[in-house]
């Protein structure tokens, strides 16, 4: 069942987060690895900053998560994992599909450029990569990243959609 994550359940976010991220090391730059993956207070912050995550729920637990934020004219998914244990089930596209169908706006993507599994993912559920340049765009306008992840990462958008009436 999908389902709004709790205030009371940042303790288990925070967990799938970083169980799921370890898949990462090793694969991202160096640079850009760290361990927790996510600490607390950057998931503090990121509520904060209004990403509201989904919860799948399998027997009464929390197995996979999927954030969703507005800004400005597109929405963005963000920080999606699923516990390891949990991973190729389909539960990160029934999340992505449930997210899509909340979204009023063009939605866009951002992951890591070596996280190969990841983009085919998203590209598999009717995103694509845009343009570098338009990534770099993407990235500075409606993400607070520094420089180093600009350059590591990519976006992904949904196929034909138009962002301040551009088709990217």
């Amino acid at each position: 069942m999908i389902r709004l994550c709790r205030a009371n359940e940042i303790d288990t976010i925070y967990a799938i987060i970083n169980d799921s991220s370890t898949v990462y090391k090793g694969v991202i730059p160096a640079d850009r690895w760290k361990e927790p993956y996510m600490p607390m207070e950057e998931l503090q912050a990121e509520i904060k900053h209004s990403v509201v995550f989904w919860g799948y729920e399998l027997g009464g637990e929390l197995v996979g998560v999927m954030g969703i934020q507005n800004v400005g004219d597109v929405t963005l998914i963000r920080h999606a994992y699923i516990r390891t244990d949990m991973r190729n089930s389909g539960i990160g596209g029934k999340l992505l599909a449930f997210l899509r169908g909340q979204a009023d706006r063009p939605i866009l993507i951002g992951t890591w450029k070596d996280a190969v599994w990841a983009v085919r993912f998203y590209e598999k559920n009717g995103f694509r990569t845009v343009s570098p340049a338009e990534k770099d765009r993407l990235l500075k306008q409606y993400w607070s990243i520094p420089q180093r992840q600009v350059e590591t990462s990519v976006v992904l958008a949904e196929v034909e959609q138009t962002i301040e009436g551009q088709c990217v």
